[in-house]
């Protein structure tokens, strides 16, 4: 494939459609596109995590909240629906899926600062990172990809990540735990074939 939904831009038509799912307890209206993961749907993954969130660390009060690698939104959408003091980012590298998530939060009403990796100001720490990361990027890329998050995290934050177990989840986890002395990384959740990987804070 000469693109994919990784890709900064891509050449395929950008015809908008609409797309009804359930997020933060009702159904949504809400648009997609083509060349966005999971375009057409909400994709298996992201409903496990969006349904466990009771089972991750608690928020602090008005949590900073990075959903990573947006897609068209679900995550950033739900954050910012059942947390509305909280101050939600989504970062991802297609043009296209930035472009769509500005556009559903409009249609709900809600605000999220939709930006690439790079228009994150440096000095921005997050409370909580909440993802279904691009686990096809390769895992040299993953690695570093979530390597530069996790160290964008407050002390007390935590990062919640879900991966198929068939995707190597659990040798995720075990690498993340290596390459964090500071912090535990622990199972919070498991469900439908997907792990629920959660980084905990600073001396867990």
């Amino acid at each position: 494939m000469s693109e994919h939904y990784f890709s900064p831009t891509t050449a395929t038509e950008d015809s908008r459609r609409p797309l009804t799912v359930q997020l933060a307890g009702a159904a949504r209206s809400l648009v997609t596109s083509r060349s966005v993961f999971s375009g057409d749907r909400l994709d298996k993954a992201t409903a496990v995590l969006l349904a466990r969130f009771d089972e991750l660390t608690e928020l602090p009060p008005r949590p900073r909240i990075l959903d990573l690698g947006c897609g068209w939104g679900p995550i950033a959408l739900t954050a910012a629906l059942e947390h509305p003091d909280a101050e939600v980012w989504a970062v991802d590298v297609s043009e296209r899926a930035r472009a769509l998530t500005r556009e559903n939060a409009e249609l709900l009403g809600v605000e999220v600062h939709v930006a690439t990796p790079e228009e994150v100001p440096e000095d921005l720490r997050f409370d909580a990172i909440w993802s279904n990361p691009p686990i096809r990027i390769g895992k040299e890329a993953l690695h570093a990809l979530l390597l530069h998050w996790c160290a964008r995290l407050t002390d007390e934050g935590t990062a919640a990540l879900v991966v198929g177990k068939n995707l190597g989840a659990d040798p995720l986890g075990a690498w993340l735990d290596g390459q964090l002395p500071d912090r535990s990384v622990r199972k919070a959740a498991s469900a439908k074939g997907f792990r629920i990987l959660e980084v905990g804070p600073t001396g867990s």
